[in-house]
């Protein structure tokens, strides 16, 4: 059985930046495609990153794209998501992912196999 747990969390100001990590464990995700999510009070669950087996591809969401970086080292078993210029928006649990198939390209909510129980991410004004 597939474990992940995301750290790295917080309360920080409008413009700064945080970095989540996840760790799996249960087994090595090194063929996995991997993801971060985020779901806002009252707000469905939406896609942010995914990143393929190497790191070498990576997508984003639009939302994100230019400010928020995905990771992963595999010798580690963890994948990370480095938020800079972070938005009051941005506020939300966020949830890493693991998909099997290894298909990061089309990573969605609905696909993924395994999930983490999310850290809680708080951007003020």
């Amino acid at each position: 059985q597939v474990q992940l747990v995301e750290s790295g969390g917080g309360l920080v100001q409008a413009g700064g930046a945080l970095r989540l990590s996840c760790a799996a464990s249960g087994r090595t995700l090194s063929s996995y495609a991997m993801g971060w999510f985020r779901q806002a009070p009252g707000k469905e669950r939406e896609f942010l990153a995914a990143v393929n087996w190497s790191g070498g591809s990576t997508r984003y969401a639009d939302s994100v794209k230019g400010r928020f970086t995905i990771s992963r080292d595999n010798a580690k078993n963890t994948v990370y998501l480095q938020m800079n210029s972070l938005k009051p928006e941005d506020t939300a649990v966020y949830f890493c992912a693991a998909e099997k198939r290894g298909t990061y390209y089309s990573l969605t909510v609905g696909n993924a196999d395994y999930w983490g129980q999310g850290t809680q991410v708080t951007v003020s004004s």
